[in-house]
């Protein structure tokens, strides 16, 4: 009786150490503004972050797959190659993005791999409400 229980009990624990260690390894970090990643970008090099901001308007190019991204003061290009992109990416949307941030021909360059708008249609139909 206590061989099977004791065995139950380790299988647990095994399996809690297990679902703790893969929470804590897969960890998002933090998200940061364009400025905030541009006030220094040497120390986020070849990692992954994610940063925010809004979409520059007419940066959006389909054919190089980039836009700029902008906060108060800095500038950001992403390109969105393999990004899954959900859908309403459009001239000034905030937008919440995931991937690597690289350095090419002199310019930082966010490689996204995932990018997220904000919704417009609800804040939309706020304003309506309120007129």
């Amino acid at each position: 009786m206590w061989a099977r229980r004791t065995r139950i009990l380790a299988i647990g624990a095994i399996l809690t150490v297990g679902l703790l260690a893969t929470v804590l390894l897969q960890s998002p970090a933090p998200t940061q503004t364009v400025d905030e990643l541009m006030s220094s970008p040497s120390e986020h090099l070849n990692q992954d972050i994610a940063v925010r901001g809004e979409v520059m308007d007419g940066t959006i190019d389909n054919n190089t797959m980039t836009f700029v991204l902008e906060g108060t003061t800095s500038t950001l290009t992403v390109r969105f190659t393999d990004a899954m992109v959900s859908n309403g990416l459009d001239d000034n949307r905030t937008v919440y993005a995931e991937g690597i941030l690289l350095y090419e021909d002199g310019s930082y360059v966010f490689e996204a791999n995932v990018i997220k708008t904000s919704c417009p249609s609800k804040y939309e139909e706020a304003a309506e409400e309120g007129d």
